[in-house]
């Protein structure tokens, strides 16, 4: 399928597919859109509510749909500054190439310039490892489909950043988030950019009490689950 790098509303690229005429983020800005669903009501929300955080400030994190990896280098500068340990996993079927990463301006766009070789590695380490970005910061990406994950009360937080259920619907079932719930330990939370009523239908069908939260620019809502 074609990609092709753009630029969003906020000055950060991301990558297009003209097939599905769909973006890895939001054409309104990838970087805004990141914090606001992710960082903020995800990473921020969960260690604000100092959901059982064992050992001291170490979270788990789930990225469903490691894409570009920016959800990850920006969770890696919030870490910086928060002073947390971080347990990253990335789950992508399709990894972007070297040559794509290479046309991304993250480092520049948030002013990280002198971490761009951290971005540069967490695409560069090899698959289905742990790898330690730095003594506190650790990524294991797995190259395999959603429907592969089978991790048990293993995660704090899970980054939900699917394809949108326009052009990928089997992503956003029952099935798909009943692995999700089993995933997070409890008191974890899943953060969403998407608010569709089917999607918060099926969250709450396996259990999740569901949140709709304002959007990031450009959409009107996004959806937190917590199981509780």
């Amino acid at each position: 399928m074609k990609r092709e790098i753009i630029t969003t509303a906020d000055g950060s690229s991301t990558i297009h597919l003209p097939d599905w005429n769909e973006q890895y983020h939001s054409k309104h800005g990838a970087i805004q859109e990141a914090y606001h669903v992710f960082i903020k009501h995800g990473l921020h929300y969960f260690y604000d509510q100092k959901l059982a955080l064992k050992p001291k400030n170490t979270i788990s994190i789930l990225e469903v749909g490691f894409g570009t990896g920016l959800n990850a280098f920006i969770t890696y500068l919030e870490a910086e500054k928060l002073k947390l340990k971080i347990n990253y996993v990335g789950v992508e079927a399709y990894p972007v190439t070297l040559a794509e990463i290479q046309l991304l301006n993250y480092p520049f766009a948030l002013n990280a310039e002198d971490k761009a070789d951290v971005f540069l590695k967490l695409h560069t380490t090899s698959w289905n490892t742990s790898h330690s970005i730095n003594e506190t910061f650790s990524i294991t990406k797995q190259q395999k489909t959603f429907d592969d994950i089978n991790a048990k009360n293993s995660f704090n937080i899970i980054y939900f950043d699917a394809f949108g259920a326009r052009v990928q619907p089997e992503l956003w079932t029952e099935t798909i988030f009943k692995k999700m719930f089993n995933a997070l330990a409890q008191n974890g939370i899943l953060v969403t950019y998407s608010a569709k009523g089917s999607v918060r239908r099926a969250m709450q069908a396996v259990g999740f009490t569901v949140k709709k939260l304002p959007g990031p620019p450009g959409k009107r809502e996004m959806l937190q689950a917590i199981k509780l």
